[in-house]
């Protein structure tokens, strides 16, 4: 509700999940306590997709393709708004943490010759995020294994080295 809806009421969430807004509020003080789980919930989600696909020690491609699979289900169970989200300090700092897992893995890919060298700086990191975010709109008929097939190809045959393919 809350990503269709940032600014949804209390009201509306505990009718939606069919409570009492007070039922609501005896867990979260405020609304932007909800936020603050939900944002503390989606970020824990995204660590625990990272740690699951054990980008520094799987092989680059079964490492690659879990990691997207894991990415696009944390995307389609937390639709959330990521700019509010990244305005909370701590959530932004662990976020942070996790954007730099992903770029030194697309670092070891690009050492291990799966992706071309040459490319501006930040490149790779910034195509993947996009390519997983549009996953769970364009493939949303899609199981996330699928979508992360689409996604992998797509990734690999559009900054792949030739070298490998």
């Amino acid at each position: 509700m809350l990503a269709a809806d940032p600014g949804a009421s209390i009201a509306s969430i505990a009718a939606e999940a069919g409570v009492d807004r007070r039922t609501v509020y005896r867990r979260f003080a405020s609304r932007e306590d909800l936020l603050a789980a939900v944002y503390e919930a989606r970020v824990t989600a995204i660590e625990q997709a990272i740690e699951d696909a054990r980008l520094r020690e799987a092989p680059v491609t079964v490492a690659l393709h879990r990691y997207v699979e894991n990415i696009i289900t944390v995307n389609r169970t937390w639709p959330v708004d990521l700019t509010r989200m990244l305005a909370h300090d701590a959530i932004r700092r662990r976020r942070d943490a996790s954007v730099q897992e992903v770029d030194d893995f697309l670092r070891r890919a690009t050492d291990e010759k799966l992706l071309r060298t040459g490319l501006p700086e930040g490149w790779a990191s910034a195509l993947l995020a996009r390519l997983v975010g549009l996953a769970p709109h364009q493939q949303s008929h899609l199981n996330a294994a699928r979508a992360a097939d689409v996604v992998v190809d797509t990734f690999l045959d559009g900054i792949g080295s030739p070298l490998t393919r």
